[in-house]
């Protein structure tokens, strides 16, 4: 009898890259990967969509449509090539108007895409029914998703067996149109015996020539047991990574799979180790000199209780990395939880996943539920979809109060196309300000990235990868054996005694930050209320915006600065009323938690 065919995605070029390395790999760096994976004989990859759009603008100076056509170059016009898309939301944070999501779906045709994997993070189904109109409608395959993760313990309501067949259900009721159907568990929480109950649910509501996969990472360590019993319940694919970007946050390697497999009844993908082998030696070289996350190679036996995402785990320590914040990244993971079990109980995937890492990490950083994040507050209030069950109500209260906005029920893709700044004539009209060429291409990239894609598309872009080639060194030898050591972001002094057969370390002390802090010796200067007239940074972060110029008259409470970290603007207010006496900061800075960026007179 002969085995059953598995049918294998590759998932190495986007989400393995999005889970090790924050989505920020160069194109020219890893192309050559892509043709050895091909003559390994793998025919079905992911190569772009989810954060391997935004993440080319925001940290690479690259564009996304050029990288699709170049990786179609060398995969062939045979390879399934697939994306990811986040229905209304298609490969952004926020929701999208009609006219993008069309958009969207036209332009993934255009440069390359076979299918489109589609998925709600709330399982809103309202949130999938135009994207998949639209993906089918531009000749594209539809893979509809149904979204998974396991609760904390004692939370109730979701994310049961139950639960996704009622899921499944209301997508089969609603009329959309799909050519295959794929589980999608970001986070890696869910149980193999959960996957076994779903999967059998699945195969047995949608008969046996639908096809049906499950997608999952290895974060909390369960990975491999859950395909198993996916195979073992129907699933006709899985989605599989190489090393060096497997395993960790990421999908379970190749090899490590095909060795799963043995001597049981499945043909993964026509694969054979020698070849695989080959494959990832190339890959290797091609990556040797990209510093690896030590946190993108763990096993987290946290993620179950707080699920933080694979994709979304090392994209959020690059990002404090570059703040130099990466200390507080256990506290964050730790808080996680409570944010999930307040917030309604969406899929712990992008853009939800990122909702609740904000606001777990306001919740470290300014105290519990005293800033409630943008997005997570309005994912409670309403604004991105129906919520599987009612968020907590005292923090919907405290969402509507600072976000000034009230809970709505209105479909998220019918409020999205009542924003005028999410049409494509304000996008075109952006575009024309900066005398930019109006291009169906320069228009999504406008409206997806915003600033950062307006800076990119005029030529502003920066190049953030971090090689050990060009990072600094750990240690550099000054005088009077001292060194300053620099540990997850943080300078520290250190003395050594003297003697190389007697070396210890006689004291290490935090480095004094040496630019624009607060000095000892010149005491802080306050008005006639006593507020300060000094505005200082709040929290390490990069200056996204400065409102004001010298000489310019401001009021108490009026913003001056915006800063952004973890994908969020934080204001800085002034605390009085002045004048704008120096700027200390440019665009773009990074600055550190009470650094000082504005005088006032």
């Amino acid at each position: 009898m002969a085995k059953k065919f598995i049918d294998v995605m590759d998932t190495t070029f986007r989400d393995g890259f999005q889970s090790v390395f924050g989505a920020r790999v160069l194109m020219d760096d890893f192309l050559p990967a892509v043709s050895a994976a091909k003559e390994a004989g793998i025919n079905h990859f992911e190569f772009g969509g989810g954060a391997r759009f935004q993440s080319l603008y925001f940290y690479l100076n690259e564009d996304a449509f050029t990288m699709m056509d170049k990786f179609r170059e060398v995969a062939g016009k045979d390879a399934n090539l697939q994306t990811l898309s986040r229905g209304v939301n298609t490969v952004t944070l926020d929701t999208g108007s009609r006219e993008l999501v069309d958009l969207h779906a036209k332009l993934f045709a255009k440069h390359g895409t076979t299918t489109i994997r589609n998925f709600d993070a709330l399982n809103d189904v309202k949130n999938l029914e135009y994207s998949a109109q639209r993906i089918k409608h531009h000749g594209l395959k539809h893979e509809v998703v149904v979204t998974m993760m396991d609760l904390p313990p004692n939370c109730v309501g979701a994310h049961d067996a139950k639960f996704y067949e009622k899921c499944l259900r209301k997508i089969l009721d609603s009329g959309i149109e799909f050519d295959s159907v794929c589980f999608k568990d970001a986070s890696g929480t869910s149980s193999p015996e959960k996957v076994y109950q779903t999967i059998k649910m699945a195969r047995n509501l949608l008969g046996d020539d639908i096809h049906l996969r499950l997608h999952t990472h290895e974060t909390a360590g369960v990975s491999i047991a859950c395909y198993l019993a996916a195979l073992e319940a129907g699933a006709d694919g899985i989605d599989l990574a190489a090393s060096p970007v497997s395993g960790g946050t990421s999908q379970p390697d190749i090899l490590t799979m095909l060795h799963a497999v043995k001597g049981k009844n499945y043909d993964l993908g026509g694969l054979e180790v020698d070849k695989i082998l080959k494959y990832e030696e190339v890959l290797h070289e091609c990556l040797k000199d990209y510093f690896m996350p030590p946190e993108a190679t763990q096993v987290s036996p946290l993620i179950p209780f707080s699920p933080m995402p694979g994709g979304a785990l090392t994209a959020n320590t690059q990002m404090m990395r570059d703040n130099n914040i990466l200390d507080k990244f256990p506290a964050v993971i730790k808080a996680m939880r409570e944010v999930v079990e307040k917030g309604g109980y969406g899929t712990s995937v992008t853009p939800v996943s990122q909702f609740y890492f904000q606001q777990a990490f306001n919740n470290v950083i300014f105290g519990p539920w005293k800033k409630i994040a943008e997005g997570y507050g309005k994912m409670v209030l309403g604004y991105f979809g129906k919520t599987p069950v009612t968020p907590d109500s005292h923090i919907v209260e405290l969402a509507a109060k600072q976000l000034n906005l009230e809970p709505t029920t209105a479909a998220a893709i019918d409020i999205a196309d009542k924003d005028e700044t999410k049409s494509i004539a304000y996008t075109k009209s952006l575009l024309e300000k900066e005398g930019l060429e109006a291009t169906e291409e320069n228009i999504f990239i406008a409206a997806a990235c915003k600033e950062k894609g307006i800076a990119y598309l005029k030529g502003e872009g920066k190049v953030m990868v971090r090689k050990n080639s060009n990072m600094p060194k750990a240690t550099t030898k000054s005088s009077s054996n001292q060194f300053s050591v620099t540990v997850n972001g943080n300078n520290y002094n250190v003395e050594v005694a003297d003697g190389f057969n007697n070396f210890s370390i006689k004291s290490i002390t935090l480095a004094k930050p040496s630019e624009h802090k607060e000095s000892k010796s010149e005491p802080k200067i306050v008005s006639s209320t006593g507020a300060s007239n000094e505005i200082i940074a709040t929290m390490s972060a990069g200056v996204f915006k400065i409102l004001v110029n010298t000489g310019d008259s401001v009021q108490s409470g009026q913003t001056v600065v915006i800063l952004e970290a973890m994908k969020m603007e934080i204001p800085i207010k002034a605390e009085c009323d002045g004048e704008i006496e120096e700027i200390l900061i440019s665009q773009g800075q990074t600055v550190e938690d009470g650094q000082l960026l504005i005088k006032l007179k």
